[in-house]
């Protein structure tokens, strides 16, 4: 636990270990202004130059700073963000209103003092989100790849052109993949080009959780005004839209209101939109109006050029072939690559030895043998469902179209989409080169049959069960 000077106040204590936490710039934009105004073991309040940078301390590090002030403190502490600007302007009203002889009562009645008004927290006056903007999710430190290349130019059109390249902006991808990243990247570049842009980044969860917190404390007129006057809005993990209906009506109004004033929507999901459940067709529509792209897994060489890249970052070396090693075994997404490097570098910190390949093969025996046992290839899932269904592999793959075939063909590509991280092309490809709508056409019968008729969901998910468990 690093210690308080007893020449240091604890905000002074606080604000040196941001100057070492974040990059130069962005200290510089969000930090460097800030004013203590009051301060205790166990609270510091905090006096912000406008409203716009309150609400972004608010939105994006506040949970930084009261970890930090904790650190140092010894126990919780509350951390309040205050505004200037309206500080400024009530104390000139109470000074405005002694000089007019009004009676202080009359003015102040139900407020306190003067200092008391002023020293309102910025925290009720916006919905209440943590969400962590990551200082290191730039375009500069995002990797190119063929599998995210055309997701990285369009984020960077609607950075330089908000309301006008592509609205909305809609990526899908599997986890891990660089979405969240995209989306930081976007919002960190807005900023350095416009500084008192107005952007909201946050989860689809986080959305409805405030909502409903609006509704629940009468607060709905305020969450609206917040939500459909931003600049840009960025929403992450937009599937988990999926059978919320309250919610989907809000957001729907809030898409319409964005759209047509030409602010930007950027929105990211784990697959495309119309293959969201329980989605609204009207929100679908809207999802697809601008350009959707997805994201898909990076290939050996984007992934050893990842790994250099946050290698460096972490200033460990690295010999080329445990590099590659790492690149060829651990390859499901970048966050468990990140997980492997910092495990390696924990360990070379604490042992004085150099990294061979052997020792890295140890240390990270219980994730590789979990990357392998969880690789099920499409191969696999055709040979299962050929020997369930009775029909040869040749007929699966083939272009013969009867029952006794087709529905076979369409389970076996509905596990595909769901076991594998294919995309839907090279799941396509594999089953006789048809294109990714048949297999979204194909996924959307299997759902539909699993529905109505219990035997099906049975029978799928027993063979997703033996696949699963049971890779030969």
């Amino acid at each position: 636990m690093p210690e308080l000077s007893a020449a240091q106040s604890l905000w002074d204590s606080v604000n040196q270990e941001l100057k070492n936490l974040f990059p130069a710039d962005i200290y510089s934009m969000w930090f460097e202004e800030l004013a203590c105004v009051e301060e205790s073991d166990s609270k510091i309040t905090l006096m912000a130059p406008s409203e716009f940078n309150a609400i972004w301390i608010e939105n994006n590090y506040l949970d930084v700073i009261s970890q930090q002030a904790r650190a140092f403190s010894g126990m919780p502490v509350t951390v309040q963000v205050q505004v200037k600007e309206r500080a400024e302007e009530k104390v000139e009203e109470t000074t405005s209103s002694a000089k007019s002889g009004e009676s202080s009562s009359n003015r102040l009645s139900g407020h306190g003092t003067a200092s008391s008004r002023s020293s309102r927290s910025f925290q009720a006056e916006a919905p209440s989100r943590r969400t962590l903007l990551n200082p290191r999710n730039t375009f500069e430190n995002f990797v190119v790849g063929s599998g995210n290349q055309l997701a990285h130019a369009a984020s960077i059109a609607v950075a330089n052109a908000p309301g006008r390249a592509y609205n909305p902006l809609f990526v899908f991808g599997d986890t891990g993949l660089g979405k969240t990243h995209l989306m930081h990247a976007v919002a960190h570049q807005m900023l350095a080009t416009n500084p008192n842009a107005r952007i909201a980044y946050v989860s689809t969860e986080k959305f409805t959780n405030e909502f409903i917190h609006a509704i629940r404390e009468n607060k709905l007129a305020k969450f609206r005004k917040y939500y459909r006057t931003v600049d840009a809005l960025l929403v992450d993990d937009i599937h988990f839209l999926s059978g919320k209906e309250s919610t989907q009506e809000e957001f729907f109004h809030t898409f319409n209101d964005l759209f047509e004033s030409g602010r930007q929507i950027f929105l990211a999901s784990d697959r495309p939109a119309n293959e969201i459940e329980r989605l609204e067709n009207r929100l679908i529509s809207r999802f697809q109006w601008g350009l959707v792209t997805d994201i898909q897994a990076p290939d050996f060489e984007t992934r050893v050029a990842i790994l250099r890249k946050k290698a460096e970052a972490m200033r460990l070396e690295l010999d080329e072939s445990v590099m590659n090693f790492l690149a060829e075994r651990v390859s499901r997404n970048v966050r468990r690559m990140e997980g492997a490097l910092t495990r390696i570098a924990s360990y070379d910190a604490l042992i004085d030895q150099k990294l061979d390949l052997s020792a890295v093969e140890r240390l990270l025996s219980d994730l590789l043998q979990e990357e392998t046992a969880s690789k099920v290839t499409v191969d696999q899932i055709q040979k299962k469902v050929s020997d369930y269904y009775q029909i040869r592999f040749s007929e699966l793959v083939g272009r013969r179209r009867t029952s006794a075939i087709v529905f076979p063909r369409q389970v076996a590509m509905y596990i595909c989409r769901t076991l594998t991280s294919e995309p839907l092309k090279s799941i396509g490809d594999a089953f006789g080169g048809r294109d990714h709508g048949t297999v979204i056409h194909a996924c959307k019968q299997v759902e539909n049959m699993m529905e109505q008729d219990g035997t099906v969901k049975r029978s799928v998910d027993y063979l997703i069960k033996q696949i699963s468990h049971n890779r030969a």
